[in-house]
């Protein structure tokens, strides 16, 4: 499992708004992750788990430091909603009593090789050009959607498939956002990770709402 992640390893204020609103009550999101049995965990599901917060980790810290360098506000608010993203799968690793490889780790720092490589690859690129961030964002969320599409397939728990689907759903918005941003400033992005037409059916179809956003 980990060595397959491994090897892959601003739009209108209505747009910018939505993806705020991806941020919730920590609380809320618990009520509804809790509301599930807890079944027993899969190695796969353990290594899934530990793999995704570091991964939404990344994304939040990759914003939050491109939000410094360029001061625009899809950053701030999409880091808002990976914070809610990263904290609903923390409910899943102290439901089950799992190790948090996050800690009080900060901004930039991971337990993990591969998402320290990826955050100083990330934020040089991102800080070339405005549009370079923009494809950066455009680049993690690209990046999650083809993670979470292959993990969803190896969970059978419900409240992790609930959380996946949620994450993924959360990304594809974010996806639009970035890549609407890509466009207004005439430049391109093919995706790295996901097909052309998974891509494709995403940036043209509207905004997705539902469940815990």
């Amino acid at each position: 499992m980990k060595k397959l992640l491994f090897l892959l390893a601003i739009i209108t204020g209505i747009t910018l708004q939505s993806c705020k609103n991806d941020a919730v009550s920590p609380m809320s999101i618990s009520s509804q992750i809790d509301a599930y049995p807890k079944e027993e965990l899969s190695s796969t599901e353990i290594s899934s788990l530990l793999w995704m917060r570091e991964e939404e980790k990344l994304a939040r810290d990759v914003y939050l430091t491109l939000n410094t360098k360029w001061n625009m506000q899809i950053f701030s608010n999409i880091a808002e909603s990976e914070q809610t993203h990263t904290n609903a799968v923390l409910t899943l690793i102290n439901k089950y009593s799992l190790v948090d490889p996050v800690g009080t780790n900060g901004i930039g720092v991971f337990k993990d090789t591969t998402f320290q490589k990826l955050y100083i690859q990330l934020v040089d690129e991102g800080n070339k050009s405005l549009l370079d961030a923009f494809k950066v964002g455009a680049t993690i969320e690209d990046l999650d959607i083809f993670d979470l599409n292959n993990l969803s397939k190896l969970v059978d728990n419900q409240d992790i498939k609930f959380v996946y689907s949620n994450l993924n759903k959360g990304s594809r918005n974010h996806l639009r956002s970035y890549y609407s941003q890509i466009t207004s400033n005439k430049g391109e992005y093919k995706p790295k990770y996901i097909s052309q037409t998974e891509f494709d059916a995403i940036i043209n179809s509207d905004k997705e709402t539902g469940s815990w956003q």
